[in-house]
């Protein structure tokens, strides 16, 4: 097990590359500490989970909302739980967000950790301190940005992940890659999902690269003042389509990077529009789609990236180096319209 910890403004956190859940013991109190999961998770590796003291949620982002923080918070004053207690987030994106978010919230803050079991969760949802739920269509509309004391990545819970999530990772990994990577962009053109799949050497690795990608845009910008805005290149439009179409966040954010692509051709000149989109396809997630452009653009402008009337908008200017832009919003739905 690789340990690598990294300093944040107000904290520090230990990353665990390549562990296993069985090493959470020796970075925990067993005694004082409760695992957060979900149903998927949980009947799929419920021995892990023995002599752990649990809370496991239904599962899907549609749970990811105050009435499920409420409940969780209610177990917790009735088991007792204190200052002293650690929540472990152990599932996807929907558990870390709400972990992180119950902890920060409880008592006014106790420690916590993510143990993430998807592909997106381990290079994206668990890292940056980002924590919080959905508010009817709007994403991750309430939140708090907090980071965790420790993530452990257990690379046997990808053993049980379906396709449709080995996909919705790939969206991720392709964003940083856009943004920050040319290299790695290249690396995935010559690859495929199976071929990751296949080789645990391969995947560990990319999990990793991946990880620390984000996780030093973060230290450069905890707060999301400047170059952390990168990080949500394709997710104002995709956002914007997720909760509405009841796409997987990873479909929806492909979406978004592909009209995103477009629009970086109309305002930076970016010359490879399509080389974006055809490397999503190749990793079996959406490009163009038709949907109620006036309907999404009515949930878009509500985006957390909004500034009065304007927009930051993350576009490319090649691959491997993204950029934010500030386009009025009546712009932007004119050119949404156009595409």
């Amino acid at each position: 097990m690789k340990k690598l910890t990294y300093k944040f403004s107000n904290s520090s956190v230990d990353y665990y590359f390549a562990g296993g859940i069985s090493h959470l013991k020796e970075i925990v109190d067993k005694d004082n500490t409760l695992i957060i999961t979900d149903e998927n998770v949980y009947n799929a590796h419920t021995k892990r989970f023995k002599n752990w003291n649990c809370i496991v949620l239904k599962p899907g982002e549609e749970y990811k909302i105050q009435s499920t923080v409420d409940e969780i918070i209610d177990q917790l004053v009735e088991m007792e739980a204190d200052r002293k207690t650690t929540l472990v987030g152990v599932g996807g994106g929907v558990v870390t967000d709400i972990t992180g978010y119950v902890a920060s919230v409880y008592m006014r803050g106790i420690s916590f950790g993510f143990i993430p079991t998807s592909l997106l969760a381990m290079v994206d949802a668990s890292i940056g301190g980002k924590n919080g739920i959905d508010v009817g269509v709007y994403k991750n509309m309430v939140g708090i940005i907090r980071q965790p004391k420790f993530i452990l990545h257990d690379m046997v819970f990808l053993n049980s992940l379906p396709q449709n999530e080995w996909e919705n990772g790939f969206a991720e990994i392709i964003k940083h890659a856009a943004i920050k990577d040319a290299s790695m962009f290249k690396e995935l053109e010559t690859s495929t999902v199976k071929k990751y799949q296949n080789s645990k050497t391969s995947i560990c690795d990319l999990v990793q690269r991946n990880a620390i990608i984000k996780t030093k845009v973060v230290q450069n910008d905890e707060f999301e003042k400047g170059e952390r805005r990168l990080l949500n290149f394709g997710h104002t439009l995709g956002h914007a389509l997720e909760n509405q179409y009841e796409l997987s966040h990873g479909q929806a954010i492909s979406i978004g990077m592909t009209y995103a692509s477009v629009i970086s051709q109309k305002f930076v000149g970016f010359k490879e529009p399509a080389r974006v989109a055809n490397l999503l396809s190749k990793y079996e997630l959406p490009t163009f789609a038709d949907f109620d452009k006036q309907k999404v653009f009515e949930v878009l402008k509500m985006d957390k990236k909004r500034e009065r009337k304007e927009m930051n908008y993350v576009m490319l200017e090649k691959i491997g180096k993204g950029v934010v832009k500030l386009i009025p919003l009546k712009q932007l739905e004119e050119i949404i319209n156009e595409i």
